[in-house]
């Protein structure tokens, strides 16, 4: 596992920076004048402000880089935590009423004055400590502006997510739609993360092949639960919530659903992890109870071939890298290539780039957006970036190596506000449904959004989740119950497994998920992710448990 927890460093600086500034100048006529140590502090971190994109890199490999980061973003978050005390301290009320009486406030006073300075005198001393280290002031550090793209609300009119399988599409409709076995039939689709399985299974399942077909969709992640599947099952089928807890009730339910004469349905089991032999042929055997009456075509998509071969009743398709002609065509798409005026000059360099994606669909698309913007040094930056070769990176896969290369560039592009935003998003289980208002107000309660004098905080927030959908890091997703909760329509976003990966890679040990076994609270932790079992009026295609997240802050 790549040792990514250090990649936040240089956002919480900004951020933190920025803070103590409004501080200054927020309290600049108090009585009590911290501006000395506050100044001091700022200067700190201003040290060291250029040389962290070289520390960071450094930090993949270097486990004494990553220990004198991590002492350093601790430091500052406990300044931040000491600055928020300051503010809610400081209530104008209070201090009217305080000024009044000759000495109310010496205590406080003094212990916050005591805290300021020993506070200033440790983030000093740390950030002194980066002149042991050989960093380098990377002065061609790509940061990506923000592009106003308008946002799509379809989930298939993006052509850059079926470039290159036109011909696996028609493969598999053919060879199912001519199945000619009885009860059920079971196609795996099976191959590396992000290189299209979910987006093929989709295609397949809206072709017009199957438009007389009642149709299911579930994801079932890796936690595999066998009710809420059936469960799920039920609910599409019958256009009504089921949650059945005895399992026998629940198979004969099935059983009414899926055998009635002449009932074609099909099923798509998006990626399923588990790998036990029994709880398979359960599952197999529970979709099987349609017998004679109809047919049941089921596909399933998933990263191992074992478990293909374990449930399948036909051959699995393993689906294949694209050619990198096709991740080119892709990058072309998303970085707007045609309408480039130096095109003729940089086109070696993209195809370069293109090379480097690993046959992986979603490593050009974040790819492709993340070069739209910059400029021919800027991509000659990204083809020779030493990301692509990093020792951190050799226990993986070769393709999975370039789509966490390609991933990792595309988010050292972003800035400093959007990379907190985005590892924010690791609080959600992987599958979850996020809805778009919920995140953005989370953001806002974080103090994660820029300071602007010109767009207010709600248009930056639509500006941060337009820049994550282009990067395809976040990534619509469709839910049929949300106006019956809401009684509005609802934006909701999903992270595809690899980029989640990638956001917890980054927060590290600053999340707690209660939800795993032998979880223990660490003294880094600042966000808990508890888990809520939530059946009032739930997606019946959305097969995971629901998540409430928390702020601990110590």
């Amino acid at each position: 596992m790549p040792k990514l927890e250090a990649m936040l460093v240089s956002s919480v600086l900004s951020v933190v920076s920025q803070q103590i500034g409004a501080t200054i100048r927020g309290h600049i006529r108090l009585q009590w004048d911290f501006n000395k140590d506050l100044n001091k502090m700022k200067m700190a971190l201003e040290s060291v402000q250029a040389v962290l994109e070289d520390a960071e890199r450094q930090s993949i490999q270097d486990a004494t880089v990553r220990l004198w980061l991590k002492r350093l973003k601790d430091a500052m978050y406990a300044i931040s935590d000491m600055l928020d005390e300051f503010e809610s301290s400081n209530k104008p009320a209070r201090w009217k009423f305080a000024a009044t009486i000759p000495g109310i406030a010496i205590g406080p006073r003094f212990s916050m004055a005591n805290k300021m300075k020993k506070m200033r005198e440790e983030l000093e001393n740390i950030t002194n400590q980066h002149q042991n280290f050989r960093f380098t002031t990377d002065i061609s550090s790509i940061v990506q502006p923000f592009l106003d793209e308008r946002e799509t609300d379809s989930y298939l009119n993006d052509q850059t997510l079926i470039v290159g399988r036109t011909e696996e599409k028609i493969r598999i409709t053919d060879s199912l739609y001519e199945s000619t076995m009885e009860g059920i039939t079971i196609l795996p689709i099976y191959g590396i993360g992000g290189i299209g399985k979910t987006t093929l299974a989709k295609l397949v399942f809206n072709d017009t092949l199957f438009k007389d077909y009642s149709q299911v969709w579930i994801y079932v992640s890796q936690i595999f639960n066998l009710n809420k599947i059936g469960n799920s099952v039920i609910s599409q089928l019958s256009k009504g919530e089921s949650h059945i807890a005895e399992k026998q009730r629940m198979r004969t339910r099935l059983a009414e659903l899926l055998s009635a004469a002449g009932k074609k349905i099909l099923i798509v089991l998006d990626d399923l992890w588990e790998e036990n032999e029994i709880q398979l042929e359960e599952l197999k055997g529970m979709l099987t109870v349609g017998g004679e009456g109809g047919k049941v075509i089921v596909i399933v998509t998933t990263r191992d071939e074992a478990i293909a071969k374990k449930i399948c009743t036909v051959h699995p398709y393993k689906l294949p890298p694209l050619a990198d002609e096709r991740c080119w065509d892709i990058i072309k798409q998303k970085c707007a290539f045609e309408a480039r005026d130096d095109k003729d000059h940089v086109e070696s360099i993209g195809r370069d780039i293109a090379m480097k994606c690993g046959g992986v669909a979603l490593a050009a698309q974040a790819l492709g957006y993340m070069l739209k913007p910059l400029t021919f040094g800027e991509w000659e930056a990204v083809k020779n970036s030493d990301l692509w070769n990093l020792p951190a990176f050799k226990d993986e896969p070769s393709p999975q190596r370039n789509v966490l290369a390609c991933l990792l560039l595309s988010y050292k592009s972003m800035p400093s506000h959007l990379k907190l935003c985005f590892a924010y998003c690791a609080i959600f289980p992987r599958g979850h449904k996020i809805v778009k208002d919920d995140l953005i107000h989370q953001w806002i309660a974080h103090d994660f959004v820029a300071p602007s004098s010109i767009f207010s905080t709600r248009q930056l927030c639509e500006s941060y989740v337009k820049q994550l959908l282009g990067l395809s890091f976040l990534q619509h997703a469709k839910s049929f119950s949300t106006n019956v909760v809401h009684g509005r329509d609802v934006s909701l976003f999903t992270m595809h497994d690899l980029v989640h990966d990638l956001a917890r890679f980054v927060m590290a040990d600053e999340l707690h998920d209660t939800g795993k076994v032998r979880s223990i609270w660490g003294s880094n932790c600042r966000y808990a992710v508890v888990r809520l079992v939530l059946y009032q009026r739930r997606d019946p295609r959305d097969s995971n448990s629901d998540c409430q997240p928390c702020t601990h802050t110590g």
